[in-house]
């Protein structure tokens, strides 16, 4: 019966004439027809993806469900008349038209597409330009829905749609789906027939604040950060109390029976099926790349199996000396051929494929070389690098100007006591080569790496864990040829008898041979620790990903797809909501890889809750973060407005070219349509944004003073540049050079085992005579490094998928032919600075670019090819 069922579908939607467009039921009778006999249509072009997203290899299959099209069910389309209204105001509504047949003539642009033909009855003297559409899926499953084009619109022409949204069977939705054409509008410049239909939109996107969320709703709601631990784990929950924190999407998951302030969890095998909403998941490409290469990150599979084999060919699970790191990217780990066959019944194929990773069926986990050992296996020990990965290494957000000496602290001496720095003048005068320390500060030539004050006040919780850490802080002087030079190290502990009485500190100093140049390497580690588990959880989680959360869902809970900063921000969203609810599942949640893998423990997102308190938006705009830490002094003289203090200062230099380009795109495409600051404060869809980013959305933070009102248009400008630099350059500058610098372990490790070794002690003697495997018992065990490689590896790859900064995934984003002319300029611009990055990496006098292990920045070239390729600048956060 289906059989045939089947080929009378396929005799209609081959059928010219009368039958086109035609419905056929089980008994292939015509039920009913899109037009009249005769009657005028208007053709349009509809491109979908089948709901299968990860079988998109069989380029020929239809994406209409066979079975629900025999039923006489299918997809109907109805346009709605942007200058035409009915009784109630609203644009009129045209008659159904039905998904014909696959267009073979026009070949798909991607593979898993589909091009689809559909019929529009028309009358063309009451319904004038279609604004918008209704679309309702008559079958079973759902498919992605790319856009909609109508060819000879009578009076206008072409008239494009532009979707990109997963469309579900009807049933699930309250209210048919609706789309609008590429159009742009301030709210105020709407069509009035379209205008009710604009703000219905917005109230379907903003949902109730009640119930469940399912996989098809299209929901956008906040929520706290209840869902990364249990009741009685002892990490609290953040937002909304002592512990402030950016708002998340919410799930609307059942509470948990011991706690009803808890969300439950969701076990870890159920893997990607974490609501956000539906067009905020991965696309098919890169979910396909992302489960391929996230295998190794499911915790709950994958770690017993590593304890085992490490007890087994490592017992005692350390590195004895360097190259046994080195042996993971020569050669892997040797193991029996016996263990591996027991491992491989626990294991699916590709799990255990991507596991393996072997030339040889004896051997484990083969990394890829990272690029800091690729050409000199020892550089990174140097002090020349150590200092100038603070200026091009994957944090070089941290270090600032020395203003006072010796190092002042900002912690409350009514509960930290005495904080101050121990270093003087006597400690440092030989490495200021010939000056004072007044004439190196005056020079502008003191400079210092501090985590001293962020770590201080969680340092004696985290240190009751199996960490034993310090609060660190490093001096460095800016010598003549641009390089920086380590001058001391300062460790600091909690006094012993009470936080009041102050910090217990000791420093260290540069030493080239015996056992001191040992100490020396260790003390550098601690300070690396630190700086390895600031970036991680501040400078790359809560800085770019956390924060940025807030902005993705209240513009579109606020803004319309039709207004001009939705369309502008919207490309610098992408899977962000997506990939921070998987961060929830696997890596910030309570025992996640984080806090297996970094010092602070289980007290990471507490630390960063703390932190949280001193950030501010505005700061994180390029210029301003360069001019706050004393990096750089404003100079109209200079590029960019900017006299940087570090001339060779990569991560700035490159930045400042990025954010220029940036802000010169969002002030010309802005223009387009703000004429005056009257019209920013008059666009109520824009207010209703800013103020729900700020009173929701970063609840905990809207009493501060420094949040912009966006009255005027220099306010949006800085607003938009800043929100667009975070989610593109500024992430890519703390994400994708994670595997080239720190997939070598000992050159960022994350973890200290035991503090510095006392003189006369057997660590000590360890010391003297293993310098190499002393080093290595104080920073990351085998398990912990071959789990944390593990994850930066995947957080370092690019998707096959990605969309790059100066480009979108749509060349049909906008009508607006201005604004497309704009962003053609943008993307011309972007690829010129990208030039211009590649010539200044070629300058030998530019020290700071390569540095003794030969690895030129290029972590803000804006292009990039997929995997681990240490360059790229994509659009938005998304891994």
């Amino acid at each position: 019966m289906f059989g045939i069922g089947k080929n009378i579908i396929e005799g209609a939607l081959n059928t010219t004439g009368d039958l086109a467009g035609s419905v056929i039921n089980a008994g292939g009778n015509i039920v009913e027809k899109v037009s009249s006999i005769g009657g005028k249509k208007i053709k349009g072009k509809v491109i979908l993806m089948r709901s299968n997203v990860l079988d998109f290899t069989q380029l020929h299959s239809s994406v209409l469900d066979t079975f629900t099209e025999i039923l006489g069910s299918g997809v109907t389309f109805q346009l709605i008349s942007a200058t035409q209204a009915s009784f109630d105001s609203r644009g009129k509504v045209g008659k159904k038209a039905f998904l014909e047949q696959w267009i073979t003539s026009i070949p798909p642009l991607f593979a898993g597409e589909s091009v689809f033909q559909v019929n529009f009855p028309w009358d063309d003297n009451d319904f004038g330009y279609p604004g918008a559409f209704y679309i309702q899926n008559g079958h079973t499953s759902h498919f992605f829905l790319k856009s909609l084009t109508l060819e000879d619109v009578p009076g206008y022409g072409r008239v494009h749609f532009d979707c990109n949204s997963w469309v579900y069977p009807s049933g699930r939705y309250k209210k048919d789906r609706i789309f609008f054409a590429n159009n742009t509008y301030l709210p105020k410049d709407t069509p009035n027939p379209l205008r009710k239909y604009r703000e219905e939109e917005l109230l379907n996107l903003r949902g109730d604040g009640t119930g469940e969320r399912k996989e098809w709703d299209r929901i956008y709601d906040y929520d706290l950060y209840n869902d990364i631990s249990e009741p009685g784990d002892g990490r609290p929950i953040l937002g909304g109390s002592q512990y402030p924190y950016p708002r998340r999407g919410r799930t609307g998951r059942r509470r948990e029976w011991r706690d009803s302030n808890y969300e439950s969890r969701l076990p870890v095998v159920s893997g990607l099926n974490i609501y956000v909403p539906r067009d905020e998941n991965f696309g098919h490409l890169k979910l396909s790349d992302f489960l391929g290469f996230a295998l190794k990150s499911v915790v709950s599979t994958i770690q017993p199996a590593l304890l085992n084999i490490i007890n087994i060919i490592r017992p005692g699970g350390e590195f004895d000396k360097f190259q046994d790191v080195h042996d993971l990217y020569e050669g892997g780990l040797p193991i029996p051929l016996d263990v591996i066959r027991n491992l491989t019944k626990d294991f699916t194929p590709p799990m255990l494929q991507e596991l393996l990773r072997t030339d040889n069926d004896q051997r484990l986990l083969k990394f890829s070389p990272p690029q800091v050992v690729k050409e000199d296996k020892f550089a990174w020990q140097t002090d020349e690098e150590f200092a100038r990965e603070m200026l091009a290494g994957v944090n070089p957000l941290i270090i600032h100007r020395l203003e006072v000496f010796p190092p002042k602290s900002k912690l409350d001496p009514k509960i930290y006591g005495d904080q101050h720095s121990n270093i003087t003048e006597e400690d440092i005068k030989s490495g200021l080569e010939g000056l004072t320390v007044d004439e190196a500060l005056n020079q502008r030539k003191l400079f210092i790496l501090d985590h001293h004050d962020a770590l201080m006040p969680y340092l004696r919780k985290i240190n009751s864990t199996k960490t034993k850490a310090y609060a660190t802080r490093t001096l460095l002087f800016l010598k003549d040829d641009g390089t920086l030079k380590p001058l001391v190290i300062e460790l600091s502990l909690p006094h012993p008898q009470g936080d009041q009485f102050g910090a217990n500190s000791k420093q260290y100093f540069p030493a080239e041979e015996g056992v001191q140049k040992s100490i020396w390497q260790l003390a550098k580690a601690y300070v690396v620790v630190n700086d390895t588990g600031y970036h991680q959880l501040i400078s790359h989680w809560l800085h770019t990903h956390a924060v940025q959360e807030p902005f993705v869902i209240a513009t579109h809970r606020q803004l319309s797809v039709l207004h001009p900063i939705h369309k502008l921000l919207v490309p610098h969203y992408k899977d962000t909501m997506f990939i921070n609810a998987f961060a929830r599942q696997v890596l910030v949640n309570s025992d996640g890889l984080l806090e297996q893998t970094h010092f602070q423990s289980k007290y990471c997102m507490e630390l960063s809750s703390h932190i949280y308190k001193e950030w501010n938006f505005c700061e994180q705009a390029l210029p301003a973060d360069l001019i706050k830490r004393g990096v750089a002094v404003e100079d109209a003289r200079s590029t960019h407005g900017l006299k940087l203090l570090i001339e060779d200062y990569p991560f700035a230099v490159d930045g400042l070219e990025i954010w220029s380009t940036i802000k010169t795109w969002v002030t010309n495409y802005c223009s387009l349509y703000y004429k005056d600051d009257n019209a920013i404060q008059n666009d109520v869809e824009l207010q209703s944004w800013w103020k729900e980013v700020r009173e929701k959305g970063h609840a905990d933070k809207k009493n501060e003073t420094w949040w912009p009102k966006l009255q005027n248009f220099n306010e949006l400008i800085e607003t938009c540049t800043t929100i667009i630099w975070i989610s593109s350059a500024l992430h890519a500058a703390v994400n994708f050079g994670q595997y080239p610098y720190g997939g070598f372990c000992p050159n960022r490790p994350t973890i200290s085992r035991r503090h510095m070794p006392e003189v006369g002690s057997a660590e000590y003697k360890e010391l003297e005579s293993k310098p190499e495997k002393a080093y290595l018992k104080t920073i990351n065990s085998v398990f912990q490094t071959l789990l944390g490689v593990s994850v930066i590896e995947i957080l370092s790859r690019h998707a096959s998928d990605e969309v790059y900064l100066g480009q979108r995934s749509s060349i049909e984003w906008t009508s607006d032919k201005a604004a497309l002319e704009l962003f053609e300029y943008f993307g011309k611009e972007v690829s010129e600075v990208e030039s211009r990055i590649i010539e200044r990496n070629k300058d030998v006098d530019l020290k700071n670019r390569s540095g003794p292990v030969n690895v030129p920045y290029t972590l803000l070239l804006p292009s990039s090819t997929e995997g681990l390729t240490g360059r790229g600048i994509p659009n938005s956060i998304s891994i």
